[in-house]
């Protein structure tokens, strides 16, 4: 794993994933639209290993009108995660994992509330 996502790092995976993991496999990649994906150096390293690779492009990022679950994901930034200093990563994945299961809970009356608590 990379510590920097860069083009440089893509094609590096794509090299582990297709000479060590695979080495003779087909892949199925999904892909978004992000600029190291997208680079011509990462699209050359892809042509490399076409006849490999089964290559999905997700559609590119939609905003809050079109894609409602944004809408939800803001959310769960602003109210748990903005502006909030957590003394590890666990503390800030059970403040998400909280929310989530709070959106999730049937029996619960804010359910579909957007508030602080």
């Amino acid at each position: 794993m990379s510590a920097k996502k860069n083009s440089q790092a893509f094609v590096a995976f794509l090299e582990h994933l297709f000479t060590d993991q695979f080495p003779t496999g087909r892949c199925v990649l999904v892909l978004d639209n992000a600029p190291y994906h997208t680079s011509g150096e990462s699209l050359a390293a892809l042509s490399l290993f076409e006849h490999r690779a089964l290559i999905f492009w997700l559609p590119k990022y939609c905003s809050l009108e079109l894609n409602p679950i944004e809408r939800f994901w803001r959310h769960l930034k602003d109210f748990r995660c903005v502006n909030k200093l957590f003394p590890c990563m666990d503390d800030l994945i059970q403040a998400a994992d909280r929310q989530l299961h709070r959106q999730n809970d049937l029996n619960d009356a804010k359910r579909f509330t957007f508030d602080k608590d």
